[in-house]
């Protein structure tokens, strides 16, 4: 069963007088389990494409579905909530809030749901245990190393318990030994809570561990 269906995706930015066309038609269906992993060269549109798929931004053409959500055609109410329930996103810097320890960065977004707090805490600890952060529960951001922090950024965008995880370069800012451990941890999540995965990386060893491996150039996707 698919739970990402791009048909015919097109994204165009006006530069000047002239159009850009970043993805040019891009079709692919992805199965609900599946971790699919994407290459390009720098600006070939690979953040673009996620940003798509998780509503932040609109295409120029096509339709998008992911799951029972025609995500292009959401209303803004509807986005926030598509956001926060279908979808989790890890990015290349982890955007932990300074203020706010380990535990409380993973909690916030179950909080803001809707949760109780207990019930926010109790989740979040379960999932910085998983990443291998139960002695840094109460660590801040500048406290932890940039592994730490890239895992409990990991651990924040499961928070929720979306269907879809969006990772967009995760590994980019970190040596090799981080770099390994947050794929170890973050796989190891995905595969174990039966998610689905969506990585866009530079890195070619993290890319060959995907189940489905993609190469995006000059605006059109075709799979390795």
């Amino acid at each position: 069963m698919a739970i990402l269906t791009l048909s015919s995706v097109s994204k165009e930015f006006r530069s000047g007088n002239e159009r850009l066309r970043v993805l040019d038609e891009v079709s692919v269906e992805l199965e609900a389990g599946r971790i699919a992993v994407i290459s390009g060269e720098s600006g070939s549109g690979k953040s673009t494409l996620l940003n798509l798929v998780a509503g932040l931004d609109l295409p120029s053409k096509g339709k998008i579905r992911v799951g029972g959500y025609q995500v292009e055609a959401l209303r803004e109410e509807d986005l926030t909530s598509y956001r926060t329930k279908v979808v989790g996103l890890v990015f290349q810097f982890h955007y932990l809030l300074r203020d706010f320890s380990a535990l409380e960065n993973v909690m916030l977004p179950a909080y803001m749901a809707g949760r109780s707090r207990a019930e926010a805490e109790k989740r979040a600890l379960e999932l910085l245990d998983e990443v291998g952060l139960s002695d840094r529960l109460n660590h801040y951001p500048t406290q932890l190393s940039g592994g730490e922090r890239q895992r409990a950024a990991v651990a924040r965008a499961l928070i929720n318990d979306p269907d879809l995880i969006l990772a967009d370069e995760p590994t980019g800012n970190l040596d090799v030994s981080n770099s390994r451990l947050v794929q170890d941890r973050l796989f190891a999540l995905v595969r174990g809570h039966g998610k689905t995965l969506i990585l866009v990386t530079h890195d070619l060893a993290l890319a060959a561990a995907g189940d489905r491996r993609f190469n995006l150039e000059n605006g059109r996707l075709r799979e390795l």
